[in-house]
């Protein structure tokens, strides 16, 4: 014994010093290390088809151009006899224009972020769309495809064919919306969100080639390439340390 006292303070106690409790051991990375490879795996999945039909296209492979050509004109002369369809087809291809498309993908992200506090969700789901709408400007730079040629247009656009803008763009937002959105979605409520997205998708797809804007290669490789970049974006976001908050937990919208 050495004659202290065991009830009397020490003299880290009398300073007012707390003794600091050890570090919990980090969680495992495996999650989201899991997370990350799966979002990678299936943007490379998603963007391999559209390097190999870019590949094809710049190469001018007669076998591609052929079938575009055959498929284009088949269902041009059915949209030819169909004035009320034609009609629809012009109607679906002012609202599904890209930057409608973003402009109400951005409204919708900030509904989610003022009224549920999914803000790094949100924030995530613009910045993708602004970049799918970007990649597709800039790999049509890259291909420059000249569009269906026509003796009887049924539709006037610009700018080169490969990929179609438009299916870019309704991919990557119903792809971005249906993420956003996941959180706040029973399960068949997210059915119906990703059935829809993916309905809108299609139809605006169907909509170049019927109206004889683009060819059917441009619009499967933009339909993919708008779902790889969201893909890509998604892994992206995930292999990002979650932001920290105030009190230490973990931000409402999972980031």
């Amino acid at each position: 014994m050495d004659g202290r006292d065991p009830g009397a303070p020490t003299a880290a106690r009398a300073a007012g010093a707390v003794p600091r409790a050890p570090d919990a051991p980090a969680g495992p990375p495996w999650p989201r290390l899991r997370r990350v490879l799966r979002g990678a795996g299936a943007s490379l999945l998603l963007a391999a088809p559209v390097v190999a039909i870019a590949v094809a296209v710049r190469g001018e492979s007669s076998y591609l151009h052929g079938l575009d050509v055959r498929a284009v004109a088949g269902v041009t002369d059915l949209t030819r006899a169909e004035p009320a369809l034609h009609a629809a087809l012009l109607g679906w291809q002012e609202v599904t224009q890209p930057g409608w498309l973003v402009l109400a993908g951005a409204g919708v992200c900030l509904w989610a972020a003022r009224r549920h506090g999914l803000g790094s969700r949100a924030l995530w789901g613009v910045v993708t769309m602004l970049a799918a709408w970007g990649t597709s400007t800039v790999v049509k730079q890259l291909v420059q495809r000249a569009r269906p040629a026509l003796e009887d247009p049924l539709a006037h656009a610009s700018g080169f064919s490969f990929p179609s803008g438009h299916a870019v763009g309704a991919a990557a937002v119903g792809a971005v919306l249906t993420t956003v959105l996941w959180p706040l979605l029973g399960r068949r409520a997210r059915v119906l969100v990703a059935t829809a997205a993916a309905a809108v998708a299609v139809l605006t797809a169907a909509d170049r080639v019927l109206l004889g804007v683009h060819h059917p290669s441009d619009v499967v490789a933009g339909l993919l390439l708008g779902c790889a970049v969201t893909a890509g974006s998604w892994f992206g976001r995930s292999a990002a340390p979650p932001p920290a908050r105030a009190d230490g937990g973990v931000p409402a919208d999972g980031s």
